[in-house]
């Protein structure tokens, strides 16, 4: 065996043990990686309590569900809709401490405390509150599917209003907001109907708003 088949057997050499030293150092941040994956994906329960539709509700959740789900599979109370599930339709609104939220944007565990008016809280068939008869009278509604939504809004709008509380439409930031339709169509932008039913949700806002002015 002459130099040459020395230095290609020290090369090959090096080649194998530096590879099997590369291999030696990545793998614990490999398994530590996995690990701390697992643990991410490990559930954890939280106990909250949180007063919905004026019933204190205590509950156990995994500290991701979402208000939205907590309502509907945890409490049954299905008339607030999972629409697009990522705060652009409206369909989840609900009132919450008196302001209206996006139910599916925020964690339930968030609302320890917190008071939560549903769309089953706000009247029933025998007693309806009087934005929901509004809607009716008006047909602002067609499929139905946006209504829960709307209506929980369109209640919380008409108490940012009243709270002073001014929108992109408010003619001033410092005088109290007016009770016109402008106002409304600002206000419930956020809220969407695909069967295009607004001019008739306008005019039940309104009536509303003219009955309590």
């Amino acid at each position: 065996m002459d130099d040459r088949d020395l230095l290609s057997i020290s090369r090959r050499k090096f080649l194998i043990v530096g590879a099997v030293t590369a291999t030696a150092l990545a793998l614990p941040p490999f398994i530590s990686a996995k690990a701390s994956a697992a643990n991410l994906a490990r559930p954890i329960q939280s106990k909250v309590s949180i007063t919905v539709n004026g019933e204190l509700r205590a509950l156990d959740l995994d500290t991701r569900t979402t208000l939205l789900d907590a309502l509907r599979e945890n409490l049954q109370l299905t008339g607030t809709k999972k629409g697009c599930d990522h705060g652009q339709c409206g369909a989840c609104t609900v009132i919450a401490d008196g302001r209206r939220i996006n139910s599916c944007l925020t964690l339930a565990v968030m609302h320890e405390g917190s008071k939560i008016t549903t769309i089953e809280g706000l009247g029933t068939p025998d007693k309806l509150h009087p934005m929901q008869a509004a809607f009716i009278k008006h047909d602002g509604y067609q499929c139905g599917y946006c209504t829960p939504g709307q209506i929980c809004s369109a209640v919380a709008v008409l108490g940012e209003i009243r709270d002073g509380i001014p929108s992109h439409a408010s003619a001033s930031l410092t005088d109290q907001p007016q009770l016109i339709a402008s106002e409304f169509q600002e206000r419930m932008s956020g809220n969407i109907c695909r069967c295009g039913a607004y001019s008739n949700i306008i005019e039940a806002i309104s009536e509303v708003a003219e009955a309590n002015a």
